[in-house]
C-alpha cells in the first residue's frame, strides 16, 4: 500500500511543500490567470521584433547543475548601433517560484528589449526551498562569469559574439531578483572581469525587509505579486537555515551585513513602487547607498503597487497602469543610455 504523503506547508496558489521533501508549484489560483505563468517556448525567428532562445551555460562549478539561460534578442534597426547593450535579468518569486520563460516575463521582457534597444540574458535560477540562498546568487555570479567567457572567446553564443556589447552589462532584477542584482554586483567588485564591464546595476522593487515589521508593511495594500504571507514564507523557506530577515541578502542595507561603502558597486537606479509593501525597506536602501557615497538614482511609480508591470491584465486594461509602465521603461533606457 503506498502512504498517501503529507501536506507540510503552502504559499497559497504558488506552492506546496510535503513530508516527503517534494515541492509541488502548480498554479491553484483563479484558473483565469494560469496563463501568465506558463512557459513560453523558444523562437528563433523574429516575432513582433523580438527572437528567443534558450541557452545551455558551461561554468568551472564542481556540481551537476546545468546552467541554462533564455537569451532575448530585438530585431536591428536602422537607427541601431552595431553593438547593443546586454542585461543579466534576474527574475523574481521570492527566491522559490517563477522561470524566466514564463508568459508574464516574456512579456515584460519582449518589450523590454525592443524599447531599450538591448539583449537579454535571463538565466533559469535554482530555487528554494530545494536551493537555499545563497545558491541563486552563485547561479547569478556565474552567469556573469560566462558571459566574460563569450567576450573572451573562451565561450561562444553567435547572438552574444555579433549583437552584443561587452563594454555595456547592466543586471537587472525585479522584487527578489533585485535582491540579487545588489548581491551579485558585490561580488563583482573584488571580480576581475574584463573585458567585460558592469556599467550599472537596475534593482526593480527588491525584496528587502527586516524581522520587524515596517509602517509601509502594515499600511499599504496587499496585492496578487504580494502579501504579507508571501512575504513571510518565500523568505523562511530562501534564507539560510537559522536566519531571519534581518540577513543581509534581505537587509543589505542592515547592522549584521558588511558595509556598503566597502564595495565599489556600478551606478544604481532603484525603482520602487509608491504603494508597495516593502517601500519603506527600499527606501532605507536607498539613504543607506547615499551615505556610503555610491552613485544611486531613485524612480518611483505613483500609486503603484510590487510588480504591477508584470499583470499583463491591468497593463491592457488599465490606462494608468500602462502609463506607469512606460514610464519604468522609459527611465530604463534613460540609465542606460547615460551609462
Amino acid at each position: 500500500m503506498v502512504q498517501e504523503k503529507k501536506l507540510v506547508d503552502e504559499v497559497s496558489g504558488w506552492l506546496r511543500i510535503y513530508d516527503d521533501g517534494s515541492v509541488d508549484r502548480t498554479w491553484t489560483g483563479p484558473p483565469e490567470v494560469s496563463f501568465m505563468i506558463k512557459p513560453v517556448a523558444p523562437h528563433e525567428e523574429f516575432i513582433d521584433g523580438v527572437a528567443t532562445r534558450d541557452v545551455t551555460i558551461s561554468t568551472t562549478t564542481n556540481d551537476n547543475f546545468i546552467h541554462r539561460a533564455r537569451l532575448y534578442l530585438p530585431e536591428k534597426t536602422a537607427k541601431d548601433n552595431e553593438k547593443l547593450p546586454i542585461l543579466l535579468h534576474f527574475q523574481g518569486g521570492g527566491f522559490c517560484i517563477s522561470e524566466p520563460d514564463w508568459f508574464m516575463y516574456y512579456e515584460v521582457y519582449t518589450r523590454f528589449v525592443k524599447s531599450t534597444r538591448s539583449i537579454c540574458v535571463s538565466p533559469f535560477l535554482r530555487r528554494a526551498p530545494e536551493h537555499r540562498l545563497p545558491i541563486a546568487i552563485e547561479d547569478g555570479f556565474a552567469t556573469l562569469r560566462w558571459l566574460q567567457s563569450v567576450a573572451k572567446g573562451d565561450a561562444h553564443d553567435p547572438w552574444l559574439e555579433k549583437h552584443g556589447d561587452f563594454d555595456k552589462v547592466f543586471l537587472i532584477g525585479d522584487s527578489s531578483g533585485g535582491n540579487l542584482v545588489h548581491e551579485v554586483s558585490a561580488r563583482a567588485s573584488s571580480a576581475e572581469l574584463r573585458p567585460v564591464r558592469l556599467a550599472g546595476a537596475i534593482p526593480i522593487h527588491p525584496g528587502y525587509a527586516r524581522s520587524e515589521r515596517s509602517q509601509s508593511e502594515n499600511e499599504m495594500p496587499q496585492s496578487p505579486f504580494l502579501t504579507l504571507d508571501m512575504l513571510d514564507k518565500f523568505l523562511s523557506l530562501s534564507l539560510p537555515i537559522g536566519s531571519n530577515k534581518d540577513h543581509p541578502i534581505t537587509c543589505p542595507m542592515g547592522e549584521v551585513a558588511p558595509p556598503l561603502s566597502s564595495f565599489k558597486l556600478p551606478p544604481f537606479l532603484l525603482c520602487i513602487a509608491e504603494k508597495d509593501l516593502l517601500r519603506d525597506t527600499q527606501m532605507e536602501y536607498y539613504e543607506a547607498m547615499k551615505k556610503a557615497n555610491n552613485e544611486v538614482d531613485l524612480f518611483v511609480n505613483k500609486e503603484m503597487t510590487h510588480s504591477f508591470y508584470l499583470n499583463k491584465i491591468a497593463v491592457e486594461r488599465d490606462p494608468t497602469v500602462s502609463a506607469e509602465m512606460k514610464a519604468l521603461i522609459d527611465r530604463v533606457k534613460d540609465f542606460i543610455e547615460k551609462h
